[in-house]
């Protein structure tokens, strides 16, 4: 029941009988037709991978594409430093704050994490200030 396992490193190369080992040179006889298999596919509301494109109306090629309602900011390079800060912080945010975030820490030169603690501290100062209980903006 256990038959040792064969070596790639016995024998010589040459008695290696390759001559089963061929491309197929025609598709499969027993293959239905691709007209057939795609009838019963869509009879079924099997979704198709492929695109399918529409012939385009000689007016649609010639008018202009309607403008985006609202374009997406160009995407930021990278800022990758070593700093000695491991923890990771998430937050969802308008894209507004974060456009604003970012151009703070452009403006001064800060990483993002550092313009981070520079806001986290400015923050607890402000509310020292307050004093106990007061919402921020109730002055």
């Amino acid at each position: 029941m256990n038959k040792p396992r064969a070596s790639i490193f016995d024998g010589d190369a040459d008695d290696i009988d390759v001559s089963a080992f061929a491309p197929k040179t025609a598709s499969d006889p027993a293959a239905p037709p691709a007209e057939e298999v795609r009838a019963i596919a869509e009879a079924a509301n099997f979704p198709s991978r492929e695109v399918k494109r529409q012939p385009m109306a000689p007016a649609a090629i010639a008018a202009p594409a309607p403008a985006p309602v609202q374009a997406l900011p160009a995407k930021r390079e990278p800022r990758r430093h070593r700093t000695g800060r491991t923890a990771q912080f998430n937050a969802r945010t308008t894209p507004d704050t974060v456009e604003a975030f970012y151009a703070i820490a452009d403006q001064q030169g800060w990483l993002v994490g550092e313009t981070v603690e520079h806001a986290l501290a400015a923050l607890q100062r402000e509310l020292k200030g307050q004093g106990r209980g007061a919402k921020p903006g109730s002055a």
